[in-house]
């Protein structure tokens, strides 16, 4: 299986005499420019580890334009002279978000069955590692989406209040190609949810954070990984943002058509090995009475007909009615809004103000 070390390619293009060719290494960008003998000259020297968009077809010319992002660095148009092999900057955007103090970093750290998998945090340079930092993991792994580092304003405000961000690349998603992707999907979805409790017990062992100051995030199918794992190891996290998440794999399939053709990853009821992988972990079913579980805020808005909200309106009464200690379990339901896509600003603002407010109460911020 592919993994760690390998390369994905995205793009390929000509451009004054060469090949530019970009790859994802590590869930990160990586650009090689080749000769048109095939032989290599080089990389191209990106401004960071981060996420690179562009390079279009100009076999004419001796210059392209890309845009590139990471955790610190919001999306800005570079200029590339292939002769001169020099990287310029064209336009960059004016924000009021202070890097600098700021500093991402890439580690590596071993899941339960013994995969290697990349993890991005994002912290102050001068944050000590004593277990007191409040600290979001974010996940996905799923549907082959590969998360590769990008600037939000969110994580911005994050940052700026004083938490760690850490974003695991796990299976499920495409940062390492097919397989990768594969290892994370039907009876193989158990793997994601390891991966992800592995991100948080590293992030605990190294003294990043503790458990009452660790939170989770994810929407959809990331709502859907954030829903298992609090249901497997509540005790490990001190709060969790689940997000327009799917939570009842027993019938995600009955909602429409378009849920249906998630089966390509989820796998179905119709299958009995997939039905008893889809019991074990289904987020709805595997909340058990008498258990404590962390304060968890879930969101879902009346017109998502992507991941319909009866599953978070399932999800939040479930756990409500699991619940045995103090630690609150409570919904959010956005009005005249659907699944995330094309939300207006101020609504962004609102859903990111009620979370982070969340966060700060039950983390100790």
């Amino acid at each position: 299986m592919t993994g760690p070390g390998d390369l994905a390619t995205r793009l390929a293009s000509i451009v004054g005499g060469h090949v530019i060719a970009s790859y994802l290494e590590d869930a990160r960008s990586r650009v090689v420019v080749h000769r048109q003998d095939g032989s290599r000259r080089g990389d191209i020297r990106l401004p960071g580890h981060g996420t690179v968009i562009g390079f279009p077809d100009a076999a004419m010319e001796s210059e392209t334009f890309f845009a590139y992002t990471d955790y610190l660095t919001p999306l800005a148009l570079y200029r590339y002279d292939v002769a001169k092999d020099e990287v310029q900057p064209f336009r960059k955007p004016t924000v009021s978000f202070d890097s600098a103090p700021y500093v991402t970093e890439q580690v590596f750290y071993t899941s339960r069955d013994g995969t290697r998998v990349p993890m991005f945090i994002t912290r102050r340079k001068d944050a000590k590692l004593d277990g007191s930092n409040p600290t979001l993991l974010y996940g996905y792994g799923g549907f082959d989406v590969s998360l590769t580092p990008s600037y939000g304003v969110s994580v911005a405000a994050w940052l700026e209040q004083g938490g760690i961000y850490a974003v695991a690349n796990l299976r499920g998603g495409g940062e390492y190609g097919a397989d990768w992707h594969d290892a994370g999907t039907k009876t193989k979805k158990q793997n994601v949810f390891d991966d992800f409790i592995a991100a948080a017990e590293w992030l605990i062992s190294k003294r990043y954070t503790a458990p009452a100051k660790l939170a989770i995030q994810g929407g959809s199918n990331g709502g859907l990984l954030v829903g298992a794992v609090m249901a497997q190891r509540p005790e490990l996290f001190g709060a969790a943002l689940p997000a327009v998440g799917v939570m009842d794999m027993l019938r995600y399939h009955t909602a429409s058509a378009n849920a249906y053709a998630w089966s390509s990853d989820f796998g179905t009821v119709e299958d009995a090995d997939q039905f008893r992988a889809l019991a074990a972990y289904s987020p709805v079913h595997n909340l058990k009475p008498g258990r404590c579980y962390p304060p968890t805020l879930v969101t879902t808005a009346d017109h998502d007909d992507r991941v319909v909200p009866w599953h978070s309106f399932k999800f939040a009464a479930a756990l409500q009615y699991a619940q045995t200690c103090a630690s609150p379990a409570i919904i959010r339901i956005e009005t005249r809004a659907g699944h995330g896509a094309g939300k207006p600003t101020w609504m962004l603002v609102e859903n990111y103000a009620n979370q982070w407010a969340f966060l700060a109460k039950h983390l100790g911020m």
